[in-house]
């Protein structure tokens, strides 16, 4: 099934779109098998989350925007799940708030490389970066840690969607303001990061893009207040109070 032919009014669109640009993304080189069964692990957090964007999420979103308006280098790091689930949705992102777009894979082959770049390329994206690798994250030996000089090397604030902890860890122990966005608030990549954002991907760039439209025109001093007011633990404690907690209804429909 085409993407256009998945029904808009189907109660699981949003799973079956999904899935669908996943498995698209295998087929094309983007997305490695792996993907998969890490998208089927973060759709069941999102299940238990409501599928729904929680207020403290979007708080976060909020405070993303603030932080990349307020960057001097920020940084939008690309693997293959998130080129295959919200390639165009970054692309825009990135040109909001001025950032670059890298590649960045633990499975890295310059095949991959190309093939995200190339489709990025497609979706409205001028430059790329990533395919150099001239520089490092210290503290990882894997290819993860192999980077653009002057992309992640020098950003000051990366967005790293969908990421593993130890990468999370070290892109902190390098001095870099994270951004992540990650459906499981108990995994190392959100506890570390400076804004969690415990959201799906697919709604948490455009709402990330969104407070980024919205705070463009305001002032320095005024990002700075939502930047310093934003709580990260009680971002991660309020989606886990909402997975622990929540109302669980068996609907027949999902």
């Amino acid at each position: 099934m085409a993407e256009t032919e998945i029904p808009e009014d189907h109660p699981r669109y949003a799973s079956l779109l999904t899935r669908h640009r996943i498995e698209a993304g295998v087929e094309k080189g983007i997305t490695s098998r792996q993907g998969l069964i890490a998208q089927g692990r973060g759709e069941a957090f999102d299940y238990l989350l409501g599928e729904r964007t929680l207020p403290s999420a979007d708080a976060a979103a909020r405070a993303a925007a603030a932080t990349l308006l307020s960057a001097a280098h920020p940084v939008f790091s690309v693997n293959g799940n998130v080129a295959a689930l919200v390639p165009a949705e970054t692309v825009e992102l990135a040109d909001v708030v001025g950032a670059d777009l890298e590649v960045n894979l633990f499975n890295r082959t310059e095949d991959r490389m190309r093939a995200i770049a190339d489709h990025l390329r497609e979706h409205g994206a001028t430059e790329v970066k990533g395919l150099t690798g001239d520089g490092e994250i210290p503290g990882l030996e894997h290819d993860r840690g192999t980077v653009d000089a002057d992309g992640i090397g020098t950003a000051d604030v990366v967005v790293v969607p969908l990421e593993d902890g130890d990468r999370a860890e070290a892109l902190t122990a390098a001095d870099k303001t994270e951004v992540v966005i990650d459906l499981n608030p108990g995994s190392r990549s959100p506890r570390t990061a400076a804004i969690p954002i415990v959201d799906n991907v697919l709604r948490a760039v455009p709402n990330v893009t969104a407070h980024a439209r919205e705070l463009a025109g305001v002032s320095p001093a005024e990002r700075r207040e939502i930047i310093e007011g934003f709580d990260a633990d009680a971002a991660l404690e309020a989606a886990e109070d909402a997975i622990r907690n929540g109302e669980f209804e068996t609907d027949a429909k999902r």
